[in-house]
């Protein structure tokens, strides 16, 4: 393991408290533009996310009616009721965005899917870089808000999925996220820019409260007009 992502894995609450988990649930509201693009509509209601922290599994409740939820693998994408009956499911969700570009609409399937793996990224990340078959390497530093913030470099292996096979993260003189940086593969490619704000500690493990994702333009610097996704997120609780 590279010396910065030790460090950042240590800031962020070491790989031994972490392994002591299973899950991590945290209520989130979420905004921004992209869903109106994708002919979705969203509202301000707070929903409750699961993720596992050892692999990758999702669920978002309520999700589209109060008794109805998301169950997300990288194989599969479903909307279940609570009791667990099958609404609707797609299998290798993945090849079904063959072809979508940034506008292309979404039904609830389609947001079911980008929500677990989107989710599942955020919600273990530093910790899913430490996981095997991902491959870390350091790249150049950003100067930002007057801070040096070195850089982190993960390409995913096929069996992971997320926003794209290569991703960067970025991290401040405390080794804590600032930004990540991705290209949002299953919509046409855009290239995007996350920040994170706002840490709460959980357990001895730091999550941002406030994560803002912009459309990152060619100078690497994001678009601040084009709020694409914000997320708050509280009530954190490990399974």
């Amino acid at each position: 393991m590279i010396d910065l992502l030790t460090q950042v894995l240590n800031a962020h609450g070491g790989l031994e408290r972490w392994n002591r988990f299973n899950s991590v649930t945290a209520t989130i509201v979420t905004g921004g533009g992209l869903w109106a693009m994708k002919g979705l509509i969203q509202d301000p209601n707070p929903r409750e996310m699961t993720v596992a922290l050892h692999e990758e599994s999702a669920s978002v409740s309520p999700f589209g009616r109060p008794n109805w939820r998301t169950a997300f693998t990288p194989s599969r994408i479903a909307i279940e009721s609570t009791s667990g009956e099958i609404v609707r499911e797609r299998h290798d969700p993945r090849a079904h965005y063959s072809g979508h570009v940034m506008n292309t609409p979404w039904e609830p399937l389609d947001r079911a899917y980008f929500n677990g793996y989107a989710m599942w990224t955020y919600l273990t990340t530093p910790f899913l870089l430490s996981m095997p078959g991902v491959a870390v390497t350091e790249i150049p530093p950003l100067n930002e808000y007057g801070e040096v913030w070195r850089g982190l470099r993960a390409h995913f292996p096929e069996q992971i999925a997320t926003h794209s096979t290569e991703q960067d993260f970025y991290f401040g003189p405390d080794f804590l996220l600032r930004r990540h940086d991705y290209v949002v593969e299953i919509s046409g490619g855009f290239s995007a820019a996350q920040y994170v704000y706002e840490f709460a500690q959980v357990e001895g493990l730091y999550f941002p409260t406030e994560r803002r994702a912009y459309l990152r333009g060619p100078d690497m610097n994001p678009v601040r007009d084009l709020l694409l996704v914000s997320i708050d997120l509280s009530n954190f609780r490990f399974g």
